[in-house]
C-alpha cells in the first residue's frame, strides 16, 4: 500500500503547479536539532516558558540571550538532511512553490531553499528593539551579550515569536494566501496542534488543494488528509522525488543541490 501511494502522490504532484509546503520541528529533529516537544524535547530540559517571553527579556536580557547563545551553539553544526534538500529542488520543478515553517533553525535556506515563510522566525537573525531593524549575525558564540545594534545602542533581541506574542500578520496573511491557493500541500514533521499553524492545511484542503502528510505518527491532520505517509521526511521525500522525476523530468535540473558546503 505504502508504494501504490506513493505513485498516487507522485501523479497529484506530477500535475500541479502551485505546491506548498508546511514543516515542523520533525524535519529538523531527523537533522539532530533538539525538538520542544516529546518524551527528549528540549522544553522538558529547560524552564523555556519562562525564559521565551518579553518579560523574562524585560527582566533578565542577559539571561534569555545566555539561553539563546546556547541554543544556537547547538544548532551551529546541523546540516540539512535529505528532506530538506528534496523541497529545496522541488523549487525548480514547480511555477509557485513555497516552504512555510514553524522552524527557526534556518535549515531550509542552508538547504537552498529561497521562498521561505519563517512563521515563528530565525533564531540567527537579531531584531532592534527600538527601531525594528533585523540582522543576520551567525557568530557562535556571540561576541558580546547581551548584543547592541550598532545602529542605535539598543539591545537586539532574538528575532523570534515568544510565548505571548503574536505572529507577524504580514508573515501569517502570506502562509494563508500560499495555503489557499496551492494545488497541492505538503504537511511535514509537525504535531498539527500549534496554532494558527495549524489551520493552514484546513484552510488549503478547503480551498480543493490535496494534502499529503508525512510524519512518525499520525495526527490530528492525519483523518483529514488525502496522503499519509508514516516514516522520516528524509526518508520519504527522496522515494517521492524519485518518482516525479520519471513522470516530470526537471527542467535543466539534473540533481538535488549540494548545499553543504
Amino acid at each position: 500500500m505504502f508504494e501504490r501511494h506513493l505513485e498516487e502522490a507522485a501523479e497529484v504532484l506530477a500535475g500541479a503547479r502551485r505546491v506548498a509546503v508546511l514543516t515542523g520541528a520533525g524535519i529538523s529533529a531527523e537533522s539532530g536539532v533538539p525538538t520542544f516537544r516529546g518524551k527528549d524535547g528540549l522544553w522538558r530540559k529547560c524552564k523555556a516558558e519562562s525564559l521565551a517571553t518579553p518579560e523574562a527579556f524585560e527582566r533578565d536580557p542577559a539571561l534569555v540571550w545566555e539561553w539563546y547563545d546556547w541554543r544556537r551553539s547547538l544548532i551551529a553544526p546541523v546540516e540539512p538532511n535529505a528532506g530538506h534538500r528534496v523541497l529545496a529542488g522541488w523549487e525548480g520543478l514547480f511555477g509557485d512553490f513555497a516552504v512555510i515553517t514553524q522552524n527557526v533553525d534556518g535549515l531550509h535556506a542552508k538547504a537552498g531553499s529561497r521562498d521561505i515563510v519563517e512563521l515563528h522566525g530565525n533564531i540567527w537573525k537579531l531584531r532592534c528593539t527600538r527601531e525594528g531593524t533585523v540582522e543576520e549575525i551567525r557568530d557562535t558564540p556571540l561576541p558580546r551579550i547581551p548584543p547592541i545594534c550598532p545602529s542605535c545602542g539598543s539591545l537586539f533581541r532574538p528575532h523570534i515569536v515568544w510565548f505571548g506574542e503574536s505572529l507577524d500578520p504580514v508573515v501569517l496573511d502570506r502562509a494563508y494566501r500560499i495555503s489557499e491557493t496551492c494545488q497541492v500541500m505538503f504537511v511535514i514533521g509537525t504535531s498539527s496542534v500549534v496554532q494558527p499553524a495549524a489551520t493552514l492545511p484546513l484552510a488549503a484542503s478547503r480551498a480543493g488543494a490535496k494534502i499529503i502528510e508525512v510524519n512518525i505518527e499520525p495526527t490530528p491532520l492525519t483523518p483529514q488528509a488525502d496522503y499519509f505517509f508514516p516514516g522520516k521526511a528524509g526518508e520519504v521525500l527522496p522515494a517521492l522525488d524519485r518518482r516525479l522525476r520519471e513522470k516530470r523530468p526537471a527542467a535543466g535540473i539534473d540533481r538535488l543541490p549540494d548545499r553543504r558546503s
